[in-house]
């Protein structure tokens, strides 16, 4: 399912793609979307994301799972949710997407060539080192 979101309240447009077949949960898949949204410069720091209620009708999903995906975004803090503004995203949020966008491509090659979990993460300490 592909959805191109525009909202009234807000002058950006996200293109959101979720794959309800995928075993991924839709909610990590919409705070994915976004990530990437931000990554790309869909989506730039101050631009305000769309309603939760909003987001959720359009993708035909219940509102909690874009509030699940908002949380998400919000502990990892790419974004600011603030009550009666909405969902605004951070400053310095491009640099947070951008390097979870990496880690979530790594975690994906990595599963795909059997590696486990501790043999990544055993590298990265390595590549800090």
């Amino acid at each position: 399912m592909t959805v191109t979101i525009d909202c009234y309240t807000i002058a950006i447009t996200m293109l959101l793609e979720l794959n309800p077949d995928s075993g991924l949960p839709l909610y990590i898949q919409i705070a994915g979307a976004v990530r990437r949204a931000i990554a790309d410069g869909e989506v730039v720091a101050g631009d305000r994301l769309p309603a939760a209620r909003d987001l959720a009708q359009s993708l035909d999903v219940n509102m909690h799972t874009v509030l699940r995906a908002y949380k998400d975004l919000r502990e990892e803090g790419v974004i600011e949710l603030r009550r009666g503004r909405g969902a605004i995203v951070r400053e310095g949020s491009v640099r947070t997407a951008s390097v979870h966008r990496l880690v979530e491509e790594l975690a994906a090659e990595a599963g795909r060539h059997g590696l486990s979990e501790s043999e990544v993460v055993e590298m990265l300490k390595k590549e800090f080192s």
